[in-house]
């Protein structure tokens, strides 16, 4: 197997067909086909269907496609490592969680074009069980998760502990003209969370089972866009950080309650692999992640987030 192999699966199957990739590789289509033929006899197993419309990966194709882009990955990320001069320099991929990504990262964003213009950053959007994957696999190089006593394999920094509301419309039946309600009210409600290996759900079941307490009715539901649609169709009030549903809050769609009795909180941490090495792109990304926080909480400009 080589690594021009990995590279020419990886382009047929981001293209859908041979021959497109054939004409972004510089690679004469016959010749592709070939290497494809042998990467699947080395590998024991059919990678791609081929069809009239194009190609498509099968089981196997689908598997592998996800290793080779975590070796390409590492391997791109090897050669920046012993290129880079003084000044960072590179491709950088941090993973946020899409409870965090409305708070931190447009701010990073900007931050790191304004003090390192030679890094290229690329943020990507998951359920914080991929990131977990992706992170081990060496498919992003940091990625913010929530400390839940199972990031022993990654180095991780605290980026903030965040405070979680109860979150209804703001027409909803439950606990009007009030600010504050306790955890038990709170759970008492149809609750709609996402499934429990994501985000909040282990964190409100922990504190929850601590308190005596247990969930009620919930609904699943693991993406922020349909899970607000779910709250603006009145299916039920949900528990989470201010930060994702801020403009609805700000126009008067929602209403975020405070929980006490007992409340609340994640911690917010900047993970990294304990056992691939940081480019100094991403050592610089990593540290810049520290500062933007920092100022988002001291600011208040991260609603609900403090710092610790």
């Amino acid at each position: 197997m080589e690594l021009r192999q990995l590279r020419y699966f990886v382009a047929i199957v981001d293209h859908g067909s041979l021959s497109r990739a054939a004409v972004v590789l510089h690679v004469a289509q016959p010749a592709l086909t070939q290497q494809l033929r042998q990467l699947e006899q080395d590998l024991g197993a059919q990678l791609l269907h081929r069809t009239a419309q194009g190609v498509h990966s099968t089981d196997a194709g689908k598997v592998f496609y996800e290793h080779a882009q975590a070796i390409l990955k590492q391997v791109a990320d090897a050669r920046s490592a012993v290129t880079q001069s003084a000044r960072p320099s590179g491709s950088v991929t941090l993973g946020l969680p899409h409870s965090i990504s409305g708070a931190l990262a447009l701010p990073l964003l900007t931050a790191a074009r304004q003090h390192y213009p030679d890094i290229t950053l690329q943020l990507t959007e998951e359920l914080t069980g991929n990131l977990a994957e992706q992170l081990k696999s060496g498919r992003v190089n940091l990625a913010v998760l929530f400390d839940d006593g199972q990031l022993t394999p990654f180095a991780t920094t605290v980026l903030a502990e965040e405070s979680l509301c109860f979150i209804c419309r703001a027409d909803a039946p439950w606990f009007p003209g009030r600010d504050v309600i306790t955890l038990q009210e709170a759970l008492q409600a149809t609750l709609i969370l996402p499934g429990l290996q994501h985000g909040v759900r282990p964190r409100i079941e922990a504190v929850a089972k601590a308190a005596g307490l247990a969930t009620g009715e919930v609904i699943e539901i693991n993406s922020i866009a349909i899970l607000k649609s779910a709250l603006m169709a009145g299916m039920g009030a949900t528990i989470l950080p201010v930060a994702p549903v801020l403009p609805e809050i700000d126009r008067g769609a929602m209403r975020a309650l405070a929980i006490h009795g007992p409340a609340i909180s994640r911690t917010v941490v900047l993970c990294a692999s304990r056992t691939l090495p940081l480019t100094n792109a991403a050592t610089a990304i990593s540290r810049l992640a520290v500062d933007v926080a920092s100022e988002l909480c001291s600011s208040g400009q991260w609603p609900g987030a403090t710092l610790r």
